[in-house]
């Protein structure tokens, strides 16, 4: 184990949890609730600034590096209402004066001047739900915006002077071939984003599509799909810096690097999740919300808090970090496990001689094989018992 003395408190993130949305998308398996009558705005706001004033203790002296606002569909909420979580954050804990703070939003809830009230309130990054600039597949995909709301939304973008978001795109839909595919991806790349998540569409279990799956392409197709978009990708001097995330230089989502990084993060809202480092006490925390909206509101059930067991810290620092191209040192798995790299060494080794992983320099970094099963690789550090809160906490684009 690391000595107390070489244990570091890592960055720390915020993520805010605004559960609803006007539909629940078929392939969505999100905490996310349709809207039903008035949104609860101002009572929800309330308890967001309740739960961060209960993390106060666990937080003292803290700055915050990024703050990422998701859903649900966050752009339900005003500019004034975003505005007023964040004036709330600002009075519990110190932001960076670099802060990134991300705002998720839906082409379908946007006003032409949404995004200028979103960036008056501090919003400086925003990450557009577009899927697909393709009518019929939008409406195979449930959304409730069609290709026309999408530019008109990049418009606005561009108008409010928001030149660093993210396009979440994906690939394999219902009835897409490759041509559709890479003009969906071109059309994305003309808006000139920072940022675009592409990644191809899964039938998640709990979902509309996991009951009534519709007919996706083979699995050479979206192979084929995939191996294309990282040719034009490359090309237009996009990175490739985590699975499905591609950057321009230094437009990286610093949120979501701080999560692969396995750095801290507090987690408020309905269903949220947090994950704190108390190096003091040689502890790392989890932190869940309860989940239903209705629950969350009357604050009758208690926030819980879990001790992460070494296996946990193991497998999650795997988990996430093995998502990064840049790989990962030994200092780093020491600095946010507070474990020492012999108690993982040999597994290490294990994946280096199935072709998995390589050195490089001083890092262990995937190979060209390990990037295409990392699934496999991070079997390889999975605990006896998968971790009680492993669930996804909400979208991170």
């Amino acid at each position: 184990m690391v000595a107390e003395t070489e244990w570091p408190l890592p960055p720390l993130g915020l993520y805010i949890h605004l559960p609803w949305c006007v539909h629940k998308c078929p392939y969505c398996d999100f905490n996310s609730h349709p809207l039903r009558g008035g949104l609860p705005s101002g009572k929800y706001i309330d308890r967001l600034i309740e739960d961060l004033e209960e993390e106060s203790p666990y937080i003292a002296g803290r700055t915050l590096d990024s703050v990422f606002i998701g859903g649900g569909t966050p752009s339900l909420f005003s500019g004034q209402e975003i505005g007023r979580i964040l004036q709330g954050v600002g009075k519990q804990i110190e932001l960076a004066p670099d802060a990134e703070i991300t705002l998720e939003a839906n082409p379908g809830t946007i006003e032409r001047d949404s995004f200028t009230a979103y960036a008056q309130a501090g919003v400086n990054r925003v990450s557009l739900g577009v899927q697909s600039f393709d009518d019929s597949a939008l409406r195979k995909l449930g959304r409730i915006h069609d290709a026309r709301a999408a530019h008109q939304a990049l418009e606005s973008l561009h108008e409010a002077g928001i030149e660093n978001f993210n396009i979440d795109l994906m690939y394999g839909l219902p009835g897409q071939d490759v041509e559709s595919a890479m003009r969906d991806l071109e059309t994305a790349l003309a808006a000139r984003p920072s940022h675009i998540s592409h990644y191809q569409l899964t039938l998640e279990p709990n979902t509309a599509f996991a009951h009534d799956p519709p007919t996706l392409p083979c699995e050479e197709v979206c192979w084929e799909m995939y191996s294309s978009a990282v040719d034009l990708l490359s090309a237009q001097g996009l990175q490739n810096y985590e699975i499905s995330a591609w950057a321009q230089p230094g437009s990286q989502c610093r949120h979501n690097l701080n999560y692969w990084r396995y750095g801290d993060f507090i987690g408020i809202g309905a269903g949220a999740h947090g994950k704190l480092t108390h190096a003091e006490d040689r502890v790392i925390s989890r932190t869940r919300r309860p989940r239903q909206p209705r629950v969350y509101l009357s604050a009758s059930e208690p926030t819980q808090r879990t001790q992460l067991e070494n296996p946990d810290r193991i497998f999650e620092f795997f988990l996430n970090r093995l998502r990064l191209r840049e790989g990962f040192e030994v200092s780093d798995f020491e600095a946010r496990t507070g474990l020492a790299f012999e108690c993982v060494e040999k597994r290490v080794q294990d994946a280096m001689s199935r072709g998995l992983l390589e050195r490089s320099g001083h890092c262990f970094v995937t190979t060209p094989l390990g990037w295409r099963f990392i699934n496999d690789i991070q079997a390889l550090f999975l605990p006896k018992a998968q971790p009680a809160w492993l669930a996804k906490p909400g979208p991170a684009r």
